[in-house]
């Protein structure tokens, strides 16, 4: 099956661009009309959207549909019915798939999280865990969902703490079949964006997986669902929560292909083509990833540069997106890899992944790689008792504990004793840019990466309050607001909205 890669004008050196059998540039990968172009410019018959943006862009679907082209995903239909959050969230409850309340914040009280009804992948996501918050944190999600999706429209859910973020896979056949293929266990995340993901959960049991693959499958069933797609719950307990529908292939994918044998990808061209689904497989073993990223290793905020020397482990699964040579910008995402073990138990993967992560070496832009192999060795982790607050209450290097206490309870327990208050995880969210100098003394807050100023939110002469919002930096379609460290006056501001600023730019400067 030949390929051809459609590039954008800042990306025509790819690594995606040089693998294909045909290149074609297109002005902008968002470009519905622009795609299509290119498939009927080279006489290709399908177009694969891959995990982008327009991978759940119905008009897309409808447009590739229209020119008489194959669409590898599901139905338009189906994926305005899964796209949109809210709607997505009323066919859940009437197929009697629990959902997460969601309604007026005066309804559902705080903290709670508003989100991006038209998104995923962490945009135009926010928690608000006081009142005071809300206008700005509703202004920031709408900013950042009309960049990254179009579509500006946002709403509040209850935010649940400390729950566990798993997936169903699922592929679906134009005959009707619908098949899930386990779980993966995603809670593990930085920024609302998943970094370490393993299939089987350790949080899962048969009777569990049942419950959790029978409200996947229903809801899949209910919107008419074809092709490859993910059904994300919260877990709590034994409690869980439908999210989402993500409606194409996932980041995550290899490890559901590494425990099940099955090609996630080559089953979605089987499916667009119309045959029925042939898939049949078992949990077998064990399979554990992680992103290697173009990022630092301590405040995940984006890196760029080139790629002088990359080497990469050869004895588990590796996905690279970039190549020795190549340039990491500021346009898209950074990832340079994914490395995926695979073993007979969850310790097994574990090791073989971490004995990997010893081998890996990049140099010319920094990395989140100490923070990898920092995360796959850590107790907790190892353990299995991970939640979405993991890397709040262990933050990034930190010095992780001898070992981990089990959880006394793995099984149903109720114990009729008061509640006591449960202490909120800290926002890692909103970032201070800097430390407190001398006392009395004069400080700066810094771009911690390369970006465009978005939002100045102070003015010479104003006094702000410990972590105050003071500048708003967007890098990737994904805003970082940039916080005063200590109750401070602001002593001169050297940025305006708009303007690009380079890592370690001056951006506000701070006297006590």
């Amino acid at each position: 099956m030949a390929t051809v890669a459609v590039v954008a004008p800042d990306d025509k050196s790819s690594l995606h661009a040089r693998s294909a059998d045909e290149m074609v540039e297109i002005a902008s990968y968002l470009f519905s009309e622009e795609n299509v172009r290119a498939a009927k410019q080279t006489g290709a018959d399908a177009i694969h959207p891959g995990y982008g943006f327009l991978a759940e862009n119905p008009d897309f679907a409808e447009a590739v549909n229209a020119a008489g082209l194959t669409w590898v995903g599901p139905p338009p239909d189906a994926l305005r019915a899964g796209g949109d959050k809210l709607e997505a969230k009323r066919i859940a409850s009437k197929a009697g798939v629990p959902v997460v309340p969601t309604g007026e914040p005066a309804e559902i009280g705080f903290p709670l999280v508003v989100k991006a009804a038209a998104g995923g992948g962490g945009r135009g996501m926010r928690v608000v865990r006081d009142p005071s918050e809300l206008d700005e944190a509703l202004e920031a999600a709408r900013r950042e969902a009309k960049a990254a999706f179009g579509d500006d429209r946002v709403f509040c859910e209850r935010y649940v703490e400390r729950p566990r973020h798993v997936e169903i896979q699922l592929l679906a056949d134009a005959q009707g079949n619908v098949l899930a293929l386990g779980e993966r266990e995603c809670s593990i995340q930085r920024r609302h964006q998943k970094v370490l993901e393993e299939s089987p959960s350790p949080a899962v049991d048969e009777a569990l997986r049942t419950e959790m693959t029978n409200a996947a499958v229903a809801f899949a069933r209910a919107i008419g669902y074809e092709s490859a797609g993910t059904a994300e719950f919260m877990l709590d307990g034994r409690d869980f929560w439908f999210l989402e529908l993500n409606g194409r292939i996932q980041v995550e994918h290899p490890v559901t292909e590494l425990v099940t044998g099955v090609d996630l990808v080559q089953a979605q061209l089987h499916i667009a083509a119309g045959d029925p689904l042939d898939v049949h497989s078992d949990l077998r073993g064990h399979a554990v990833e992680v992103r290697l990223y173009a990022e630092d290793p301590r405040t995940f905020f984006p890196q760029t540069g080139v790629i002088e020397r990359l080497r990469l482990p050869e004895r588990i699964r590796v996905d690279a997106g970039v190549a020795e040579g190549d340039a990491i910008g500021l346009a898209y995402d950074p990832m340079i890899a994914k490395l995926i073990a695979h073993g007979d138990s969850r310790d097994e993967a574990f090791d073989r992944l971490r004995d990997a992560l010893k081998e890996t070496e990049v140099e010319g832009v920094t990395t989140n790689l100490p923070f990898l192999r920092w995360l796959v060795s850590h107790p907790a982790v190892r353990a299995g008792d991970t939640t979405t607050a993991f890397l709040t209450e262990h933050p990034p290097l930190s010095p992780a504990p001898a070992r981990v206490a089990a959880a006394p309870w793995r099984t149903p327990f109720r114990l009729n004793l008061p509640a006591a208050a449960s202490a909120a995880p800290p926002d890692v969210d909103i970032l201070a840019a800097d430390h407190r100098g001398p006392a009395g003394g004069q400080s700066s807050v810094t771009a911690p990466m390369p970006g465009t100023v978005i939002r100045l939110l102070v003015r010479a002469g104003d006094s702000v309050r410990a972590r105050q919002p003071l500048v708003v930096l967007e890098a990737m379609k994904m805003e970082t607001p940039l916080t005063s460290p200590y109750d401070a006056i602001v002593r001169a501001v050297h940025v305006a909205e708009g303007d690009r600023v380079a890592g370690g730019t001056v951006l506000v400067e701070l006297e006590e």
